[in-house]
């Protein structure tokens, strides 16, 4: 028989725990409806460093039932399951009949600004992601470069999921446990409120076009020989299927998906529709079945009506099989005599980014035994869209010969793969 944890009968976020460890467990959120909700669990749920086996979506437009069966892709802390929940309550809207008449104004999280200074060695970075990771602070940009010394200056601008960084306690535990991990590494380590360097840091260094055409580009073509080409799972995921039905329900209109799975693909499809203004009526996600994932979800425009426009279908379509196929762009390029690992990922409308992929940037260039002398996350407006841009300066001094084709694409093929999960 599975635990429940719960607080009370009330609770819109319910989560029963498996029987034995890496069994899944099943979270059920009961609470209003809002605009874009099942795309923020999901959001939360990769943030979170899990992975949905299954599930089912249920709204009639005001109040909304999810059930999702998970499991961990690592092991949770002993406390995680608790505060787990804790952030999937703080999604959800309140249950008050006011909600529709007057919501309260949402407030950002104040920044901060941490300041590190370290000897430098191979997987470095990597390390104090995970630690950030760890404590629940969040990374919304990144500065680092190296110095002739062979020292290493790190920027990191994070907001606090606790909301308790402001306090002595919360910033002396985070230092502190920077300092044990990283061992005889860390030299010092500052931490402050970020000041207007936040904003001159927001944007990242100019992107030449013939880079930016092609990192950013809707299409890429089979035939070229690029760091960016198709990868045979690449091929797999071209042949994913978007289909729409409006034959089975007077008010509905049902999008039939096939593809191969990835991490993070629910929350790629639901904030697709976010962003597109559709709403979710009912949907079930199939499990993984030899690689691969079903999905059928009932849908309607924000006017409540089918999706009869064939123009708007068609939209719809491509942009799902767009986001399918490249949830994530992953290059290599020249800059100047270096070279330069880029990865991006679009934004939604809301501002946020996609979770984990500094981390897991990281940690695939560190299992290459790969250091990076140089870091920087920003925003970078291109084909209409805003994309979150990581940039990695590679430094040459390490097994590979980072100049040749063969370690190129073997270095993107492993970033790709761990983002992807495959």
């Amino acid at each position: 028989m599975m635990r429940l944890l719960s607080s009370g009968n009330d609770d819109a976020v319910q989560i029963q725990l498996g029987n034995k460890p890496g069994e899944p467990f099943i979270i059920t959120v009961n609470c209003p409806d809002k605009t874009g909700l099942a795309c923020d669990i999901c959001r939360f749920i990769l943030h979170f460093g899990l992975s949905i086996l299954k599930g089912d979506v249920s709204t009639d437009g005001m109040w909304c039932y999810i059930v999702l069966w998970v499991i961990p892709q690592s092991v949770l802390l002993p406390m995680s399951y608790s505060y787990l929940k804790d952030r999937l309550q703080a999604i959800c809207p309140p249950c008050l009949a006011s909600f529709y008449l007057v919501q309260k104004p949402t407030t950002s999280s104040p920044v901060y600004l941490l300041k590190l200074s370290c000897l430098d060695r191979k997987g470095l970075l990597h390390d104090v992601t995970k630690v950030l990771s760890e404590l629940e602070l969040t990374i919304q940009r990144v500065k680092v470069t190296t110095t002739p010394d062979g020292k290493v200056l790190d920027l990191f601008f994070i907001t606090d999921n606790m909301e308790l960084l402001h306090t002595r306690k919360r910033q002396d535990e985070t230092c502190e446990r920077l300092n044990t991990d990283l061992a005889d590494s860390c030299i010092k380590c500052e931490l402050q409120l970020a000041g207007q360097e936040y904003e001159h840091n927001h944007g990242i260094s100019s992107l030449s076009p013939v880079l930016a055409k092609e990192l950013f580009q809707c299409e890429l073509s089979d035939n070229e020989v690029r760091s960016q080409s198709l990868s045979p799972n690449m091929q797999k995921l071209k042949k994913a299927n978007v289909t729409l039905d409006n034959s089975l329900s007077p008010a509905h209109t049902l999008l039939q998906i096939q593809c191969v799975d990835h991490k993070g693909l629910h929350y790629d499809i639901m904030r697709t529709f976010k962003d597109l203004n559709f709403k979710i009526s009912y949907g079930r996600f199939s499990p993984n079945v030899m690689g691969y994932r079903e999905l059928d979800i009932f849908i309607q425009q924000k006017d409540g009506k089918k999706i009869l426009d064939p123009d708007k279908q068609g939209e719809l379509c491509s942009r799902l099989k767009l986001e399918m196929l490249h949830p994530l762009r992953a290059i290599i390029a020249d800059r100047g005599p270096d070279t330069e690992l880029l990865v991006a990922n679009p934004v939604e409308l809301s501002g946020n980014g996609r979770p984990r992929v500094f981390y897991d940037v990281t940690f695939a260039l560190k299992t290459l035994g790969i250091c990076i002398f140089s870091a920087e996350v920003g925003r970078y407006s291109a084909s209409d869209r805003e994309w979150e841009v990581y940039r990695f300066l590679l430094d040459e001094n390490c097994e590979f010969q980072l100049t040749g084709i063969v370690a190129r694409n073997l270095i993107v093929n492993r970033v790709r793969r761990t983002l992807m999960d495959w």
